[in-house]
């Protein structure tokens, strides 16, 4: 059995929706890569278009390759076999890692992002709590510090992330491989423009904070308990100065020696797990929340 070839025409649109957010988003799909991420995307129920996997010399599939592909096929997903080193040609990774899914690109509006029911957005289970914070990332352009900060919404309780227009690509491959699978279960809301996405937080009765070196109060005087949205902006530049004007409130990391500034992966999860830890000093979320 040798496979499908490099210029198929469906090896060519996996390649399309690794390299161009166009095809991304004019087809609302976007690529998945390796065993391990195929795997959480399946358990965390997106739906798979079509599956790719990558032939050995021999015929045969690596065993995590095969076991994943076997469920993804079960599930009744479009099976794509290639030839030996087709996949590394057609996906964004210098290692392709034997698999590729496509998935459909799941986003939400706004509007139901902020309107999430309270034991689900809480990060709290079935025992209810407050809402956890919105993560608004205005500018953020960095993939690695994209997926990061996914990684730290999921794992702090953040109800949803939003990307504004001009911030990276959250269905990118680069940006899919860094969040760790937070992608597939935290919501997201992407291609709002800033001041649209702060004028929504306020109407909602959402507190927008952002952070800026010379604010007046720390961001631990800072009450993270109640509905807010921590804004964060590019990695460079900090804050575009409309939407530092626009949030309600800039507060300050307090920093030693001769550093001024945090990667802003960093800096924005230090205010999620402080949101977590007033959360749970207040009592409105588990320890293991």
């Amino acid at each position: 059995m040798t496979g499908l070839g490099s210029k198929n025409p469906a090896v060519q649109h996996l390649r399309r929706l690794s390299r161009r957010r166009s095809a991304r988003t004019d087809s609302g799909s976007f690529v998945i890569d390796g065993p391990v991420l195929v795997a959480e995307a399946l358990d965390a129920g997106l739906h798979l278009d079509s599956v790719y996997v990558e032939l050995g010399e021999d015929g045969t599939l690596p065993d995590d390759v095969a076991t994943v592909a076997a469920r993804a096929f079960a599930a009744g997903v479009t099976r794509h076999e290639l030839a030996p080193r087709v996949l590394s040609g057609a996906v964004d990774t210098v290692t392709a890692h034997g698999i590729a899914a496509i998935a459909r690109t799941v986003a939400v509006t706004l509007t139901s992002a902020l309107s999430l029911p309270a034991r689900i957005r809480s990060g709290a289970g079935e025992n209810g709590g407050a809402p956890g914070p919105v993560l608004v990332l205005a500018g953020v352009g960095d993939p690695g510090n994209a997926g990061t900060l996914l990684r730290s919404a999921e794992a702090a309780g953040v109800r949803a992330v939003i990307a504004t227009t001009g911030s990276v690509d959250l269905f990118a491959p680069k940006t899919v491989r860094a969040s760790a699978g937070s992608l597939f279960r935290v919501p997201v809301v992407v291609g709002v423009d800033a001041g649209a996405v702060v004028d929504g937080l306020r109407a909602a009765g959402v507190v927008s904070i952002g952070t800026a070196s010379g604010a007046r109060r720390s961001y631990e005087e800072c009450d993270l308990t109640r509905p807010v949205a921590i804004v964060l902006g590019n990695e460079a530049h900090g804050l575009d100065a409309v939407v530092a004007d626009a949030v309600t409130e800039l507060v300050r990391i307090p920093m030693e020696g001769g550093v001024e500034s945090l990667n802003v992966a960093m800096a924005g999860t230090l205010l999620v797990f402080e949101a977590a830890r007033q959360r749970r000093q207040a009592g409105t979320v588990r320890p293991d929340a």
